[in-house]
């Protein structure tokens, strides 16, 4: 399953480690580990954001994604599950079969 993974530095710890030189070797070991399809760097609200596409087999993978980068950069992150059009093209029989059970009230 895909996932977009948002992820926004505390900025003092990423202050820090940009100062240190470590910042570079924290993420990209990140990365690494999480293997994503895509990865955007932005700045958002003031602050240093990154979106990450990855995959991820089952939920309890959802926590390899998160806590590396709590534990290094204190960082927010928000997962969310992404669909592709080929994925909500086979969900429609299953979204019938919902509406057709509580669809009407």
């Amino acid at each position: 399953m895909k996932y977009l993974v948002k992820v926004t530095l505390d900025t003092e710890t990423a202050n820090a480690t940009i100062r240190d030189g470590s910042m570079m070797e924290k993420s990209q070991r990140i990365l690494g580990e999480l293997k994503p399809e895509a990865a955007y760097f932005v700045a958002e609200n003031g602050g240093r954001t990154q979106y990450l596409v990855v995959n991820a087999d089952d939920a309890t993978s959802l926590q390899t994604l998160a806590e590396p980068w709590w534990l290094l950069f204190k960082a927010d992150v928000s997962i969310f599950p992404a669909f592709t059009l080929q994925d909500m093209e086979s969900m429609g029989p299953i979204i019938e079969d919902i509406v057709k059970k509580f669809g009407r009230g």
